[in-house]
């Protein structure tokens, strides 16, 4: 997904589950500021750098194929992009190794999407935005892993758009290309992918990229082979994928407002039925950049001017304030929220057998052993349930 529905579509869900405009804000802004959150940006910031939510293109470029980088990527891609739908699913004559990253394949409502949504329970706006993040990319993105693999991501050319035709739909060949300079253009059918490797660990394995910003495009309908499925056909229905993910946004955001525990497999329809329609416009209409029309729905909803995403918004305010008291700013709320996300992906996964996002432990019941940026998490944590 992208900063159409990341940042406005969010505030649009948010506005419906009850918040106010200013409180809708926060959360989209969050939401946004998960595609932003990157080491370079920490180290500007003077933020702890794992907090880190995503990957620049040049950061990526350093990482190698070794363990090390393999687990930093996939604690990153697997915890807030690629969240995991099954890390005990079973796959019959396949090793180890191969199953352990089968076990990373994204899918909505998911166990992991319910611990993800309790997690930021009375964390803040900023924790809830993030939270709504994830649990979208479990739409946009299933089917695909957060960890270098050539064996579960890859895809073969056999890549056909539906493509709608008067009342029906016809089958158009895709054709990609590996520049990512290059515009995709969808009346012509043509889209940027990542360059085929043979090495199973390379980074243009990582996630969808095989399959490009396809995933990324509200509008898109598409048949595949992917590796994992044997190079066996698959449909995936952007349009309803999308909808289902902004319905769950409503009810876990009004879960989270009202105190109410959240369930996988629930959306809220009824509350989203009056803008149903503006809402399937926007999903399927043949557009790259859905910003204009996300935002001008979002004005109509809660009746106030939205203002543009700002990646420097809340930088100034976390920078200038004293290192005692950055945790309760905008920004100390997102990263605190964001490292006790990543230690539970990580933490489940290591418990499932697996180390490939590294190794973990219970600290609450181990004490803490590891990187100093989270021992800030531990005794939070360990604040809180005193408090509790």
């Amino acid at each position: 997904m992208q900063l159409d529905f990341h940042y406005y579509a969010t505030y649009c869900a948010a506005c419906i589950a009850g918040y106010t405009p200013e409180e809708s804000l926060q959360i989209a802004y969050s939401a946004q500021f998960v595609d932003c959150c990157s080491v370079t940006l920490l180290r500007k910031t003077g933020g702890p750098l794992s907090a880190a939510t995503t990957q620049l293109q040049l950061e990526m470029m350093n990482e190698g194929s070794d363990i090390s980088s393999i687990q930093n990527m996939t604690r990153i891609w697997a915890s807030f992009h690629f969240l995991p739908g099954d890390l005990h699913a079973e796959k019959e004559k396949c090793g180890r190794r191969y199953l352990s990253k089968y076990r990373l394949i994204c899918n909505p409502n998911s166990s992991l999407l319910a611990e993800t949504v309790e997690l930021v329970r009375d964390r803040g706006l900023p924790a809830a935005g993030l939270a709504m993040h994830i649990l979208a990319d479990t739409w946009a993105h299933r089917y695909f892993a957060g960890t270098p693999s050539l064996a579960i991501n890859n895809t073969t050319r056999y890549f056909y758009e539906i493509v709608p035709e008067g009342e029906s739909f016809k089958l158009r060949p895709i054709r990609f290309n590996h520049n990512p300079s290059s515009p995709d253009v969808p009346e012509k059918g043509v889209y940027t992918n990542s360059l085929f490797q043979s090495e199973e660990n390379s980074v243009m394995n990582l996630g969808h990229g095989r399959a490009g910003h396809l995933p990324d495009y509200s509008y898109a309908r598409y048949i595949y082979m992917p590796a994992w499925g044997e190079y066996k056909e698959i449909i995936k229905d952007n349009p309803s994928d999308y909808f289902h993910a902004f319905c769950q946004m409503v009810y876990a955001l009004k879960c989270l407002k009202e105190g109410k525990p959240f369930e996988t497999e629930r959306y809220d329809a009824e509350a989203v039925w009056p803008y149903k329609d503006d809402i399937i416009h926007i999903l399927t209409k043949r557009q790259t950049d859905a910003c204009s029309d996300w935002k001008a729905l979002a004005e109509r909803i809660s009746g106030c001017s939205v203002e543009d995403f700002d990646i420097e918004k809340y930088q100034k305010e976390y920078m200038d304030t004293d290192e005692s008291s950055r945790d309760e700013t905008f920004l100390g709320q997102f990263f605190i929220a964001a490292m006790a996300q990543k230690s539970m992906v990580t933490n489940r996964i290591f418990t499932s057998g697996s180390l490939i996002a590294g190794f973990s432990i219970d600290f609450r019941e181990k004490g803490f052993a590891g990187i100093k940026d989270f021992q800030k998490l531990a005794e939070q944590s360990t604040r809180s349930t005193i408090n509790d």
